[in-house]
């Protein structure tokens, strides 16, 4: 599903990555962990082709991503990836009904076909009487379970975390690690998180640590 060939990536004379490479099956649970600064959010980024890495190779379901311009990479990402952040980037003038249909909107599907698809979602996650509300009306969990949703609205092969549980308190983490284990179970993503949570990482089938820009079983 997903292949990693020698990543390296620098900023300036900043080495961040040297040499990684990773393989991930399709339908598999991978957590990375390290210290801050060691590499995880940038590999993170890169594997979602959010950033370009200066040499190496990700192949997506043996798809050369880097090969692809620009805007194919964009309609690539919005088709194949979902992610959830840290502090769920949602936008705070849109409902949370809205901020799930975004990636179909992008995708200019028909709005009577995304909706529907996005409150089903919606229901499935316990939100179907958040949908009218806006991100500061929901709580923490709320607001995850809306991210999660989003993520999960084009029905995409991976779904990619970064620090998923970092602003949540101890009973909103422990729901989101069982919110991850029922999406692989009902969906079959496969799932790549970074965390320094580890009870979150103890979910995962594998747990990978990158130690000064290099990648540690």
């Amino acid at each position: 599903m997903i292949e990693v060939q020698d990543i390296h990536k620098s900023f300036g004379t900043l080495e961040v990555l040297k040499g990684v490479n990773l393989s991930v099956q399709k339908g598999e649970i991978v957590a990375i962990i390290g210290k801050s600064g060691a590499g995880k959010t940038t590999l993170l980024q890169i594997i979602g082709t959010l950033d370009r890495p200066s040499s190496g190779k990700v192949l997506i379901d043996g798809a050369d991503v880097f090969a692809l311009n620009d805007k194919q990479l964009a309609a690539f990402r919005n088709k194949h990836i979902g992610f959830i952040f840290q502090f769920h980037q949602l936008l705070p003038e849109f409902t949370a009904l809205e901020n799930v249909c975004i990636p179909a909107m992008i995708a200019r599907e028909q709005e009577s076909e995304y909706l529907a698809r996005a409150k089903k979602m919606l229901t499935d996650l316990g939100l179907s009487e958040r949908m009218g509300h806006k991100p500061n009306e929901l709580s923490g969990g709320e607001k995850q379970r809306v991210a999660a949703a989003r993520a999960l609205m084009m029905s995409p092969d991976i779904i990619l975390a970064d620090e998923p549980t970092g602003s949540l308190d101890e009973k909103n983490k422990q729901e989101l690690a069982a919110l991850l284990l029922q999406l692989r179970k009902d969906y079959g993503q496969t799932i790549l998180l970074v965390t320094h949570d580890k009870e979150l990482a103890s979910i995962a089938d594998r747990v990978i640590e990158i130690k000064d820009g290099r990648m540690e079983d």
